[in-house]
């Protein structure tokens, strides 16, 4: 069987594929044209970042199933895969650490105004301290988190360690669920008025495009630190923009973006009181090697092995 390799994975996937003798199809350039021409035969593809439209899968008259290589699959056309009989598969177990710990450094880094207590040491600037702003500690602060997968129970696990006060919102989950986290279930409308913190882990779609905007920033506490690692899109970007720099709350970090990669002028890159990164906060090494042997142990127990298969990464098109 041959499988076609959507961009860079680590080896300690490949080698799974390998050692069970699959054909492997390595595709380094994306253009749709190379894509329907070197997918044209292969039985599964693993997929980072790349676009898949119906065009596309629709070249690929033996495909049998998509893993991605993360766990977000908006690159892909879902009503194709349904219509075929094309599985979709996600490492749904190995990224939640990894993106945990990227907004917990976002809360860090900007509670304690690191970047600026790095500029005045660098500078000799040393003795200007005490003219630095306000900084925060994350100890007993409230945290709001949207969406309470497994990224949302590992955000909440570690922000327990600091003894915070965690809310959550997430209609899919129950309350006693969240509850025995040792979180509160609360509604969007409290868990915003409340926060000083708040970590969005939510997929896009109808439901959650432009979820913070205008009307929402309007509630917040100024002291707020707003943090987006699930998709672009969710936060309005010209309203967090008019927050920001009006300081209608302290600060914000943005690991996604309405578009990617974002247009070099974009209002947010003007701004001190916000960080940002590249979408790259499940690419640890660790994690990109965990992404990696799930993907593609995907691939080997869909394709040979499927008692072996993790039924919690078989996405369920029909919904």
């Amino acid at each position: 069987m041959k499988i076609g390799i959507v961009g860079e994975v680590h080896e300690d996937g490949l080698k799974i594929l390998h050692n069970e003798n699959f054909d492997i199809i390595q595709v380094k350039e994306f253009s749709k044209n190379n894509l329907i021409h070197s997918l044209s035969d292969v039985d599964a593809i693993i997929l980072r970042t790349s676009n898949l439209d119906s065009e596309i899968l629709s070249s690929c008259p033996k495909l049998k199933i998509v893993s991605r290589h993360g766990v977000g699959y908006d690159n892909v056309d879902q009503k194709y895969l349904q219509s075929n009989n094309i599985a979709l598969s996600i490492t749904s177990t190995s990224n939640a650490a990894s993106v945990a710990e990227h907004v917990i450094t976002m809360f860090l880094v900007l509670s304690k105004n690191i970047f600026e207590s790095n500029k005045i040491v660098k500078s000799g600037n040393y003795k200007l301290k005490s003219q630095l702003p306000n900084f925060f500690e994350l100890y007993k602060k409230n945290i709001f988190i949207l969406g309470f997968g497994r990224i949302g129970k590992a955000l909440a696990k570690r922000c327990l360690g600091f003894e915070a006060k965690i809310s959550v919102y997430d209609p899919f989950v129950s309350k006693s669920d969240i509850v025995n986290y040792g979180c509160s279930s609360v509604n969007k409308e409290e868990g915003f008025r409340n926060a000083d913190y708040i970590s969005i882990h939510m997929p896009l779609n109808k439901e959650t495009k432009n979820l913070i905007s205008y009307d929402e920033f309007k509630i917040f506490k100024k002291n707020l630190i707003l943090v987006n690692t699930a998709r672009g899109g969710i936060i309005n970007e010209d309203a967090l923009y008019k927050a920001l720099s009006s300081k209608s709350i302290f600060g914000a970090g943005l690991d996604v973006y309405e578009v990617e990669p974002p247009p070099s002028d974009l209002d947010l890159f003007k701004l001190d009181n916000i960080i940002l990164s590249p979408h790259n906060a499940a690419l640890t090494l660790e994690c990109r090697k965990r992404m990696a042997i799930e993907c593609c142990e995907n691939v080997y127990h869909f394709l040979k092995d499927k008692e072996k298969l993790n039924p919690n990464n078989i996405i369920d098109l029909s919904k």
